[in-house]
């Protein structure tokens, strides 16, 4: 997926104005999101950073409409949506889903299965921040191992939900990992969902400042931390096709990757980390990268 062919519309749909922590990636991504889709779209969330980002009625800082709907629901409403627009022949609107992790790994995972099954036609956003932020920092099933929040003071025991590999157990047309300090390449990942028909899934990995404990200069920094030592990697599955894009294509051709250390050590939430468990860590993504290359290999 070439970055330089990438042109970015002019016209803003997010306002410079919002509710957004300082260091936010979730507006940096919601910004991009807005503009590939051009406006043309009605967006759906549920309990989140992005109710908070939105703004309260009356005022908002998008201008793009919104329905708010309960945590478990977001698939569901974006059902409803779908449903409502052809019952009166609006055309041209993309429906798009937007909820985090707490929102799409654990309480709202039945409607988006459901949705998912049934093939319906909208856009689901995941944008992932790796814990309960609006409320507190409280651990979700997205919350990675070792990782202090406000329910694992000591840091969680478990691993993380593999929720990509959900989401293609259902056989859905197309599914995308972005990251909201690659921009371009979610931007692009969005605007070929849009023309796509089916249930589409896209997730994005957004750092916190104040959840993971690092200073809300370092966002960008943390971001590509992430790519750079195969933590996150960038990819989309198109039809059963798997395709590592932008700076893991990059990755995959120009050699190897980052230590984990160099990642873990930017954050508090990981200060409880003892190094057989980095160790261990450090195992597992060696090893799934490696699959990754596999996939991509094979794919060609």
């Amino acid at each position: 997926m070439s970055i330089s062919a990438v042109t970015l519309t002019e016209e803003e749909y997010l306002l410079p104005g919002n509710r957004s922590c300082p260091g936010c990636a979730l507006s940096l991504a919601y910004r991009h999101i807005l503009k590939a889709l051009a406006g043309q779209a009605i967006i759906t969330v549920p309990a989140s950073c992005l109710t908070v980002l939105m703004g309260m009625y009356p005022l908002t800082s998008a201008s793009v409409p919104c329905v708010n709907t309960p945590f478990a629901s977001t698939g569901a409403a974006a059902t409803g949506l779908v449903a409502g627009l052809k019952a009166v022949g609006r055309r041209g609107l993309t429906v798009a889903a937007i909820a985090g992790d707490g929102g799409t790994y654990d309480i709202g995972i039945q409607s988006l299965s459901g949705a998912a099954e049934r093939e319906e036609d909208f856009i689901y956003i995941c944008y992932d921040n790796e814990g309960y932020m609006n409320t507190g920092n409280q651990r979700s099933g997205s919350t990675p191992s070792g990782a202090v929040s406000g329910t694992t003071p000591l840091g969680k025991p478990q691993n993380q939900k593999d929720i990509i590999a959900i989401m293609e157990a259902h056989g859905i047309p197309y599914l995308a990992t972005a990251s909201a300090t690659y921009p371009l390449d979610l931007y692009k990942k969005v605007r070929k969902a849009k023309e796509i028909s089916g249930t589409r899934f896209i997730h994005v990995f957004t750092p916190c400042p104040p959840g993971w404990r690092f200073p809300s200069s370092d966002t960008i920094e943390i971001g590509k931390l992430a790519v750079e030592t195969g933590l996150v990697a960038l990819y989309e599955i198109e039809n059963g096709i798997f395709r590592l894009t932008s700076a893991s294509e990059s990755l995959a051709l120009k050699g190897n990757l980052k230590p984990l250390s160099e990642y873990l050590g930017r954050q508090g939430r990981f200060k409880n980390l003892t190094q057989p468990q980095i160790n261990e860590w450090q195992d597992r993504i060696n090893t799934r990268w490696k699959a990754y290359l596999k996939r991509a290999n094979e794919a060609r």
